[in-house]
């Protein structure tokens, strides 16, 4: 048995973007459904950078004051270690104005509820947990629907059909190879080692320092009952450092961050290191006829940044903000065609802008660092600048907090 459902808008994918696209398309008065394939967003070590561009878009959507009651902790600089063991002031967020003057640190599942709470409250609105996505519906060329099973366990599979799908599932989104479309592979220099260490009196609360010692190269985010702590490694390096056992990686820890020294027993075991194998691609085309990819499943980008969820959140924006007219109208299937294309235009510049930013990064911090070069002193240029030429402080807190073209809430979306 098959059961065959129908919506106006398919958003496949319950993540910021998909969630995001889902509440501002609802509150169009669209039919839209999303579909999530875990049954909750109980997962650690995600992106939980909150930028104050996103900070601002709850704020016009009528959430800021449920979000500042999340659980969160706050970035108000971001320095690098100096030669002289000190820290260099990089970027400066008090130089931006209040309240979109800080990073927050929210644990991603916890935003995501938030979100999917103000998103049933609007009565065009379904969101479905538990549900994945296996391939898209297509009829003469054009992807009319997705074809959907229960991702845990036994159940009756269904066809969803709808004017227009949107993949927001991730970089290995499942509709994207469904539909043909292959994004091109950037290099990425290295993967990252995610663990907790326990928060101490003292710790400090809202600087983003990284540290660098030898070849390694580590970046703790302060939370507010613990440390997220990130090891840079060359790509390729996992099974080397699991072999090597966790004593080896706590010392490890404790040698790049003496402070860590007394509290690196909480890693029990190297089951507590989590690796993500970064990526950063990008789609040339983002659309087929009937579907459109967004967030990750249109460019992965390095955790360079944090930048990930923000950029997907902003694709979101723009989306609702050019598809809802376009549906009001009536268009449905190819006739939607030239919004998606303009979805496409218009992100397209700030995800290359980004990507392009990051690969710099890559190559004169994480590379040097790997070969040797950075030791304990960061790289000369931008630490001259932001020392010696204090608006450049500024322009880097901007730059991080709101990124390129950060996208308003339409008219129509705000309450």
């Amino acid at each position: 048995m098959v059961t065959v459902s129908r919506t106006t808008v398919a958003v496949v994918g319950g993540g910021p973007a998909g969630v995001v696209l889902g509440l501002l398309l609802a509150r169009a008065g669209i039919a839209v459904r999303v579909v999530e394939k875990h049954d909750d967003f109980n997962r650690d070590f995600r992106g939980d950078t909150v930028h104050a561009s996103t900070i601002r878009l709850l704020d016009e959507l009528g959430l800021g004051d449920r979000f500042r009651a999340l659980p969160q902790s706050r970035l108000d600089d971001f320095s690098l270690p100096g030669a002289d063991g000190g820290r260099v002031l990089l970027g400066d967020f008090s130089r931006l104005r209040p309240p979109y003057d800080h990073v927050a640190m929210v644990p991603q599942w916890d935003l995501l509820d938030m979100l999917v709470t103000a998103a049933r409250e609007e009565p065009t609105s379904t969101i479905s947990m538990g549900l994945a996505a296996t391939g898209t519906i297509e009829e003469n060329g054009v992807v009319t629907g997705v074809h959907l099973r229960p991702y845990r366990g036994d159940g009756e599979p269904e066809e969803l059909r709808a004017d227009v799908v949107v993949a927001a599932d991730g970089r290995d989104s499942v509709l994207r190879a469904a539909a043909g479309l292959r994004p091109r592979s950037f290099p990425v220099p290295f993967d990252t080692w995610w663990f907790r260490l326990p928060r101490e009196p003292g710790d400090a609360t809202t600087a983003l320092v990284p540290a660098f010692s030898g070849t390694d190269v580590v970046l703790s985010f302060p939370r507010p009952d613990y440390h997220q702590v990130a090891y840079f490694a060359p790509k390729g390096s996992d099974d080397a450092l699991r072999a090597e056992g966790v004593e080896a990686f706590r010392a490890r820890i404790a040698r790049i961050r003496p402070d860590f020294a007394g509290r690196v027993d909480a890693i029990g075991s190297m089951d507590d290191v989590h690796v993500l194998d970064v990526r950063m691609d990008r789609l040339t085309r983002w659309w087929r006829p009937g579907l459109l990819c967004i967030g990750d499943a249109a460019h992965a980008m390095s955790p360079a940044g944090g930048v990930g969820i923000n950029l997907a959140v902003q694709d979101a924006v723009a989306t609702a903000a050019i598809l809802a007219p376009a549906v009001r109208r009536g268009l449905r299937g190819a006739d939607l065609s030239g919004a998606l294309a303009a979805v496409q235009r218009r992100r397209t510049p700030p995800a290359v802008l980004v990507q392009t930013a990051q690969a710099v990064l890559h190559r004169v911090v994480f590379e040097r660092a790997f070969a040797g070069e950075l030791r304990s002193a960061p790289p000369k240029l931008p630490v001259l600048l932001a020392r010696y030429v204090p608006p450049v402080r500024g322009l880097y807190a901007r730059g991080i907090a709101f990124g390129p073209l950060p996208e308003h809430a339409p008219a129509w979306a705000r309450r």
